[in-house]
């Protein structure tokens, strides 16, 4: 659950039901009042480590400690002013403050912001940073040794770029040129396509030509006196919210932040929130756009009007029932597509968007342009959905799943980041709802689940409840102009799919005893201490070594890494090859007899994944696992090794989503060197870098298994297993799954030497389709360094192979600005909060 509370942020219809809300935990601050106000007319349990209060002058504060990363405090301040409280001649407002407070303000003189966060520890662009949403602008800090002192200039240099950020004339004309660079460079095709979407899905609201970058007249237009006016009439304490999680006292927060913000006056009388109005039942029900450099795409918004709702325990409950349900539905699609359907992906979700609309979305990428074939066949699987109840199965397949993402909450609570519990909380406010300990989402879930909540009847009736609303909108990218489209589309929209789903997959039980018998246990023939880091090194019989690191500190985390063969090395140097596929279709692959589909019915309700990547001298399969599921974690990655099926489909999908991916790379700079810079700085090296279409067009499954096979039978076996175990007992579990397979033959391939390439006199030049005055430049030179890998913390299905794919995807809807230093790096949808992993706890839907 987010936020639920009342004040200037919104309105609060419901009488306070917070006898319990009021809180005497933060001494020592006399004239404030210590109310819960996020909790007002919400029944749900609060989250007794947040601490709460609200100043004489109105401005709010939510404070909580929180020791990871060890001495860092995070600070972030939330204006309730985005885009939506800008006029027509305001666009780009909001986000144009932002810079400029930056940029200099009562405390800090114009162009000295980068060098005072820099003495506080503070990186500028990562550790401080602001965004710009249609519903707000928060400024984030992370003082990463964090001092009193350091604290306490921090929140001074803040107040005063709230209240007083230098907006002159000059200081606007020097900072336009940096945020009209920024709406230039942002990647056209793709800011074009959501453009479309919000002007259609939106039709009627501000929120459908609102982006929060602004237009290039209003920017250019821009003086001191306009923004100063945009600020005065929204910067102001009883719109902002301060909140800080991190490694002190929250009563020191609560001081700190009583005395450096407490003296901010408002300027002007208050001015209520503007209406974000509701969807227009009489807008067109369908547009096309035709965008060459982006696949085809379909997306289908069923709108419905945004109403604030007390955040209670059964408004949560009911609002699980519905993402069940849009989980359940995405599952069959998925289930389709992997049998070679009409479409690449499709998938379904349902949101609150900027406060103006609640809106179910279905996002299609079909295979080639035939985007017709693609949404009959998705409407079929939705109308299915909406006639016929889901089996019992099904629905216990989708809350087991559910039930251990939320259990995983409660089990890694005492790691989880104080950032992140910032970035929640601002989340929250923006969608005006509360936040929830762990524990008490947890058993919001469960309660429902005791009350027969989530049944195949309630799932049904869920199935129709989403797709129903004020209207039904869609948008569909031809690729090539096609002055029938909105006709096909409208007449697409209302075709007859009853019936066209076909049967149903019916998914039989599976568990760990269907996989491949590996053999008997390994035996340990060595084990050394390494006691400068705490580990252990073993090393089984059949040659299999394990690298074991017993770390309490990563409560109900377990990191399993393993490297195999020799990556890269084994790859061949001159000619292409299939190895930019192996993330995409070797996973996906299956194990046995046991496809896809029978491995995800294996780990349902298990914290349980894979992850494929290649490294200069290994290829890894890595996972991010529990203390309960580690051990089956390994059985599955020896049997994926020992025993891997050479499923056909997933092979050809990986060839029909690289494909779709081509046009993009042409659309930017930034697309044709993500395209090609990796294979120019090794020479042309075919191994890195983006395969040719050619070499893509060839793939087959035969072709695949030949190249694929031989390299994971061979070379040697390096397990690390980190985290929240026993070592005798992750000992035995490598012994039964890695020390099990037979002793593996060492690769035989030579290694070919990966060469910079030679200098050039005169630069290497690509051309991109996008706009004209986009371009990019890089200079690089060998040096004595060299990168060993990638040691980022395992994702799934992240590309590791050098292989650089864009993301196959509709936009969605929403949008924001992120400020970067020095130069503004555009992001077309910043919508993180909604897309982040803890929209899976009650009312994060």
């Amino acid at each position: 659950s987010q936020a639920a509370h009342g004040g200037t942020c919104g309105p609060r219809p419901a009488a306070d039901r917070g006898d319990a809300r009021r809180g005497t935990e933060l001494p020592g601050l006399p004239g404030i009042d210590t109310t819960a106000w996020l909790y007002k007319g919400s029944d749900l349990t609060r989250d007794p480590e947040w601490k709460f209060g609200t100043l004489p002058n109105g401005l709010r504060f939510a404070v909580r400690k929180n020791g990871v990363p060890p001495g860092q405090v995070s600070v972030r301040v939330r204006v309730d002013a985005g885009s939506l409280n800008e006029s027509d001649a305001e666009r780009g407002y909001a986000h144009f403050i932002e810079h400029l407070s930056f940029r200099g303000s009562k405390y800090v003189p114009d162009g000295e912001a980068k060098r005072v966060w820099q003495r506080f520890g503070a990186t500028f662009g990562s550790d401080t940073n602001a965004q710009t949403t249609p519903v707000s602008t928060t400024y984030k800090l992370d003082l990463p040794s964090a001092s009193e002192a350091g604290l306490d200039d921090s929140l001074k240099i803040l107040s005063g770029m709230m209240e007083q950020p230098v907006l002159t004339d000059a200081t606007v004309t020097a900072e336009r040129p940096v945020v009209l660079a920024e709406q230039r460079e942002q990647p056209g095709p793709q800011v074009r396509i959501g453009d479309a979407i919000r002007s259609t899905f939106f039709a009627g609201q501000p929120l459908a030509d609102r982006s929060p970058i602004g237009s290039i007249k209003t920017l250019e237009a821009a003086t001191g006196a306009s923004i100063k006016a945009f600020h005065d009439r929204w910067y102001r304490p009883e719109n902002t919210v301060v909140i800080i999680s991190g490694d002190m006292d929250p009563a020191l927060f609560g001081r700190l932040i009583v005395k450096n913000f407490a003296d901010w006056k408002p300027v002007g009388a208050f001015t209520a929130a503007p209406d974000f109005g509701k969807p227009d039942p009489a807008a067109p029900a369908a547009q096309a756009i035709a965008e060459p450099s982006l696949p085809a795409v379909v997306t289908l918004g069923v709108v419905r009007p945004w109403v604030y709702k007390d955040d209670t325990a059964i408004m949560n409950q009911t609002r699980l029932v519905d993402v069940l349900a849009t989980r359940l539905i995405s599952r069959r699609l998925e289930t389709r597509a992997r049998a070679g359907g009409s479409y690449l992906q499709a998938g379904v979700s349902i949101d609150d968007v900027s406060r103006s609309a609640n809106l179910t979305s279905v996002n299609i990428v079909p295979i080639g342009t035939d985007w017709e074939a693609a949404l009959k066949d998705v409407r079929a699987v939705i109308a299915d959905a909406q006639t016929n109840a889901p089996s019992q199965a099904e629905v216990d397949r989708e809350y087991a799943d559910f039930d251990t993402i939320m259990r995983t909450q409660v089990e890694t609570a005492r790691v989880e980041a104080g950032a992140r519990q910032a970035d929640d909380m601002v989340g929250a406010l923006d969608i005006r709802e509360t936040v929830a300990g762990p524990e008490t989402s947890y058993k919001i879930l469960q309660d429902a689940k005791a009350k027969g909540m989530f049944t195949p009847a309630t799932l049904l009736a869920a199935s129709k409840r989403i797709f129903e609303g004020t209207a039904t909108r869609a948008l569909v990218n031809t690729i090539t102009p096609d002055p029938a489209a909105v006709a096909k589309l409208e007449t697409a929209l209302k075709a007859d799919v009853s019936g066209l789903a076909g049967l149903r997959r019916q998914q039989n039980a599976v568990t760990f005893a269907a996989l491949p018998p590996l053999g008997k246990p390994g035996v340990v023939a060595s084990r050394e201490k390494i006691a400068a880091f705490d580990m252990e090194q073993v090393t089984y019989a059949n040659g299999t070594r394990l690298l074991l690191f017993p770390n309490t500190g990563e409560t109900g985390r377990v990191y399993v890494r393993v490297r195999f063969g020799r990556g890269y090395s084994a790859i061949p140097a001159n000619k292409p090859s299939p190895a930019w596929a192996g993330d995409l279709a070797l996973v996906a692959g299956g194990i046995g007899k046991l496809d896809q589909g029978d491995l995800d019915q294996l780990t349902a309700g298990r914290r349980i994944g894979l992850d494929f990547g290649i490294d200069d001298d290994a290829f890894t399969l890595g996972a991010l696992t529990s203390p309960a599921d580690y051990a089956d974690q390994l059985t599955l990655m020896a049997a994926k090794l020992a025993f891997p099926a050479w499923d056909a489909a997933p092979v050809a999908r990986a060839r029909v989503a690289a494909l779709a991916a081509f046009a993009g790379y042409e659309s930017s700079p930034d697309g044709v060197l993500s395209r090609d810079l990796e294979k120019l700085l090794r020479a042309g090296d075919p191994r890195w870098g983006t395969p040719s279409r050619e070499s893509v067009e060839a793939l087959n499954a035969k072709d695949f298994r030949k190249f694929w096979e031989p390299l994971l039978k061979t070379g040697p076996i390096e397990v690390s297993v980190f985290g929240d175990v026993k070592s005798e007992e992750a000992i035995a579990a490598v012994a039964k799954s890695f020390g099990a397979i037979a002793a593996r033959s060492a690769s035989t391939a030579v290694a070919a030497p990966v060469r910079f390439p030679a200098h050039v006199a005169t630069p290497v030049m690509r051309t991109h389709t996008g706009p004209q005055n986009q371009a990019a430049a890089v200079i690089a030179w060998p040096t004595g360094g060299r990168d060993r890998g990638d040691h980022r913390e395992p994702s799934p299905r992240r590309a590791r192979t050098g292989v650089r794919r864009p993301a196959v995807r509709a936009a969605p809807p929403g949008g924001g600005r992120e400020l970067q230093p020095e130069r503004a790096e555009p992001v077309a949808d910043r919508d993180e909060q909604r897309r982040s992993p803890r929209r899976d706890r009650p009312g994060r839907a």
